[in-house]
């Protein structure tokens, strides 16, 4: 499809402009469903793929640690490591809770194990921990840097304070910078990144990587009614959109998405990929046949007349 790629913040690492979530690995994926989307992702250029020590222990039968289980396997089987940027996450597996310096090191070197690597790519703090002093967790990922362990640091769902004082800390120690921020942000879901988090992300030039870029499905233009959502597994995750604003909201997308020949979650990713700081978003699918609409965003460039009328539609989502 394309070989473009961004660069992340300050490291050396060059990533495919849409990031493939590896959320559903384990889970609403099976592992050999898991391995066909991979295989397709990368097929079609992407190098890019976005796990957590935690997926996903909340599935029935499941203990944390599935999805990256199954992308060491696939890496093993296909023999490319060295053409894939693996990122994955600390603070959330139920066995290692938390950020304190010892949880962070010891979380890393299982997740290593499950991948089957020698070095992370890009590992996020995943939840902040307040009841640890930002000082150890900055230590703990300054160590694993210079063990080599990881490559990168990156932050997720931390404030914008939190995240000037990791820097503050890091470059008091001189420890390694973070290089990207995993913020919960899309079409809908507007003004908490937008206020606190972009200009913190450009002053500190933090690639930005936003997660739950199609809300939960909402931004595919499945849901035109609250009765398309009932009884629905993600109804309660979708249930602040369903109403006017919200159906507005798809008819603009849809608008878009007609000019130019292409699926309604396309023009969605394409809108993000079009902000400030965002080196891609992140976006999962749970089939292969999910794949093209996300990859079709990013050789989608929409025009700036475009673009302000998905402004001016989702404004009642940018508070």
């Amino acid at each position: 499809m394309t070989d473009q790629r961004v660069k992340v913040g300050d490291s050396d690492l060059e990533v495919f402009p849409l990031v493939l979530g590896g959320n559903t690995f384990g889970w609403t994926s099976d592992e050999a469903t898991s391995r066909k989307v991979l295989d397709e992702y990368v097929e079609a250029g992407g190098n890019f793929i976005d796990t957590a020590d935690v997926y996903s222990a909340w599935a029935p039968g499941n203990a944390g640690g599935e999805s990256e289980i199954i992308l060491g396997r696939w890496l093993t089987v296909r023999g490319n490591r060295d053409q894939v940027v693996v990122a994955t996450k600390v603070s959330e597996h139920p066995q290692y809770k938390g950020l304190t310096h010892d949880n962070v090191i010891a979380a890393a070197n299982e997740s290593l194990l499950r991948l089957g690597v020698d070095a992370i790519d890009l590992y996020y703090a995943h939840f902040d921990d307040k009841s640890t002093p930002l000082e150890e967790t900055a230590a703990a990922f300054d160590e694993l840097v210079k063990a080599g362990k990881i490559r990168a640091i990156g932050l997720s769902n931390y404030t914008a304070d939190r995240i000037e004082e990791w820097f503050r800390i890091a470059r008091e120690h001189d420890y390694a910078l973070p290089v990207a921020l995993e913020p919960h942000y899309n079409l809908v879901t507007r003004g908490n990144y937008e206020r606190t988090l972009a200009p913190v992300a450009a002053r500190e030039n933090l690639a930005v990587f936003p997660y739950f870029s199609l809300a939960a499905g909402f931004l595919t233009g499945k849901y035109r009614s609250a009765a398309d959502a009932e009884g629905k597994a993600r109804q309660g995750m979708v249930a602040d959109y369903l109403n006017a604003d919200g159906f507005a909201l798809i008819d603009a997308l849809d608008a878009v998405a007609k000019a130019h020949g292409t699926a309604i979650a396309t023009v969605a990713l394409a809108w993000l990929r079009h902000r400030p700081q965002v080196a891609g978003p992140i976006a999962s699918a749970r089939t292969p046949e999910q794949l093209p609409a996300l990859l079709d965003s990013v050789s989608l460039d929409l025009a700036a007349d475009e673009i302000t009328a998905l402004d001016k539609a989702s404004e009642p989502f940018a508070k």
